[in-house]
């Protein structure tokens, strides 16, 4: 991903932009055992609420490639025959519903971190929304996408 897609993305974490519909948590005490999980609706929160955690979410995709944010690319090889993949292309393509998935990537996320004695808060969410198409004179067309980006 460029400076431009990441930008793109932390714009859509704003309430009026977002189509984001829960929220997933993993709570991490300072043994690496998972104190709770939570999924919690945006819908349902005060307004105050919901900006404070699409607000974290934001700050994960603060910085610039290369010094705070990290690009991982996969290797045919990886895609083809990777737990790692599968279980990220599971999350995408379940929206994040799929609860095995979910408890899985935060196992992953955990037995690959050490925090040292601190404990720790794991967010997940899933948003999609349609690319603006541009015609042959640049003109954004709002109506006209044809493609949908879906990510986690």
């Amino acid at each position: 991903m460029n400076e431009k897609e990441i930008g793109e993305l932390r714009r859509r974490l704003k309430p009026e932009k977002t189509s984001i519909t829960h929220i997933f948590g993993c709570y991490v005490n300072e043994k690496q055992e998972i104190a709770s999980t939570f999924d919690q609706p945006l819908g349902v929160l005060s307004e105050e609420e919901g900006e404070r955690l699409l607000a974290l979410l934001r700050r994960a995709l603060s910085g610039s490639v290369g010094k705070n944010l990290m690009d991982m690319e996969f290797t045919t090889q990886q895609v083809a025959d990777s737990e790692e993949h599968r279980l990220l292309m599971a999350l995408r393509q379940s929206a994040l519903k799929d609860t095995a998935a979910r408890e899985a990537f935060f196992q992953r996320v955990i037995q690959s971190l050490d925090m040292g004695d601190c404990n720790y808060l794991i967010l997940l969410a899933h948003d999609a929304y349609d690319v603006p198409y541009r015609g042959k004179d640049d003109d954004l067309q709002p109506d006209a996408s044809d493609q949908v980006f879906s990510y986690l």
